[in-house]
C-alpha cells in the first residue's frame, strides 16, 4: 500500500502571524525598556535586562517560526530588521547615558559611545544599501544577504549588552569585571560590525564590476 503523502504548507497570506505577532511585541518592548532603563529602585536593572533578553529570545523564535511553520510574510521580513536595530539601539543610547565604571578601564564617558556610533552607523548604512539594492537586481541583493558574519556580530552584540546591563545590578559580586568583559565583547561586536560592512561593500562593488 502506498504511503499517504502530506500536502506541504504553503507561506501564509495573512498579515498578522504569530511571528509578525513576536516581532510587533519587540518593538512595543522599545519604550518599556526605556522607562525601566531610569528606575531608580533595586528590580530597575533586572526588568530592564529580562526585557532585553526577552527581546532577544524572540528575535530567534519568531525566524524560527517563521520558517518551520511557513508563516512568513512580507510585512513581517520588513519588520523583523526594524525591531532589532530599535531594540539594539535604543539600548546603546542609554548606556551610553548612563555609563558604568568598567573595572581596569576605569570611567571613561566615551567608552561606550565610541562602539555605540560604530554599530549604529553601520545599521543605517546596511538598511540604506539593502534597500539600494533590492531596487536594482538579483545578484546585488544575494550580494547582501546576511552571512555568517553577521550572525556572529549579532550573537556577540546582544551577549555583549546583556552583560551590561545586568552588571548595572549594585547587588551582585564583581560588576566591574562584568561590566569590563561586556565592554571587551561591545567592543569586539563593533569590529565584526565595521567589518561585515566592508565585506557587503566588497562583494557588491565586485557584482558592479562584473
Amino acid at each position: 500500500m502506498a504511503a499517504t503523502l502530506e500536502p506541504t504548507p504553503l507561506p501564509t497570506s495573512k498579515l498578522l502571524t504569530l511571528p509578525t505577532i513576536l516581532t510587533i511585541c519587540r518593538v512595543a518592548a522599545v519604550p518599556l525598556l526605556v522607562s525601566t532603563f531610569y528606575v531608580d529602585s533595586w528590580w530597575g536593572p533586572t526588568v530592564t535586562t529580562a526585557i532585553f533578553v526577552s527581546a532577544a529570545i524572540t528575535d530567534w523564535l519568531d525566524g524560527y517560526l517563521a520558517r518551520k511553520m511557513k508563516l512568513g510574510t512580507p510585512f513581517g521580513s520588513f519588520l523583523d530588521p526594524v525591531a532589532d536595530k530599535l531594540m539594539v539601539a535604543a539600548t546603546l543610547v542609554l548606556l551610553c547615558t548612563k555609563p558604568l565604571e568598567a573595572g581596569i578601564f576605569g570611567q571613561a564617558p566615551w567608552l561606550l559611545t565610541v562602539p555605540a556610533i560604530a554599530v549604529i552607523s553601520r545599521e543605517i548604512t546596511m538598511s540604506a544599501v539593502r534597500e539600494w539594492a533590492a531596487s536594482q537586481d538579483k545578484k546585488l541583493l544575494e550580494a547582501v544577504a546576511v552571512n555568517n558574519l553577521g550572525k556572529w556580530k549579532t550573537a556577540t552584540q546582544m551577549t555583549a549588552l546583556t552583560i551590561i546591563l545586568a552588571a548595572r545590578d549594585n547587588s551582585l559580586e564583581g560588576t566591574e569585571s562584568l561590566v569590563a568583559f561586556g565592554v571587551i565583547l561591545l567592543y569586539i561586536s563593533a569590529w565584526l560590525a565595521v567589518w561585515s560592512l566592508y565585506v557587503y561593500i566588497r562583494k557588491i562593488w565586485k557584482v558592479l564590476l562584473r
